[in-house]
């Protein structure tokens, strides 16, 4: 996939991610929707696959979940570069600054802040309210950013391994305490061995 991306392209992508940091209640995952609204549907800047790969290694690879921001970012930068070697690299490392400034920026700013000030206010009622309304904000957002990553998969039908397998997952975390690791790993051995 090869981009034309003006200044203002940039600038754009930037004021996105921007935006974006302030709405990411529950982690920067939660975010991936409109992401992929804009990246793929809206701009078409990346690939279905490339927006689903990004994610999938990001969230494989040891570390904050965040590092999925800068994979689509590079993702971008090499679909926006003109040429090989230094200029693809830098293109790749604009798109990597960009949607990582424009995530981490807002949100720590603003997260610093609240943190303080909850802090010293956790006994007001509003507080504790607002605390308790963001619970089911937080996983009606991660319920729709799973859903794009599945369906992205295929149909529902061809794929009902997966969704037993996520179902039985979710189970397992409500219900015991089996450590998130080993659902990990189990996941891991059944598609290793193609069952799911």
């Amino acid at each position: 996939m090869s981009l034309q991306l003006a200044t203002a392209d940039w600038l754009a992508l930037l004021g996105h991610f921007l935006s974006l940091s302030l709405l990411a209640v529950g982690g920067a995952i939660s975010t991936a929707p409109e992401m992929h609204r804009y990246l793929v549907t809206q701009q078409q800047w990346l690939a279905e696959a490339q927006f689903s790969s990004s994610i999938a290694l990001a969230q494989a690879a040891p570390g904050p979940n965040v590092l999925f921001i800068a994979l689509l970012g590079w993702q971008v930068g090499l679909n926006a570069a003109a040429g090989s070697g230094l200029p693809l690299w830098a293109s790749a490392m604009l798109g990597v600054s960009l949607t990582m400034l424009g995530t981490l920026l807002p949100s720590t700013i603003l997260t610093f802040s609240v943190a303080r000030w909850g802090h010293r206010n956790r006994e007001r009622r509003a507080v504790r309210a607002f605390k308790q309304g963001m619970a089911p904000l937080v996983v009606g957002i991660l319920l729709a950013t799973g859903v794009i990553l599945a369906t992205n998969q295929g149909s529902s039908a061809d794929h009902w391994p997966l969704w037993l397998l996520a179902a039985v997952s979710a189970l397992l975390v409500w219900r015991t305490r089996i450590h998130l690791l080993w659902l990990l790993g189990a996941g891991a051995v059944l598609g290793g061995l193609g069952w799911v």
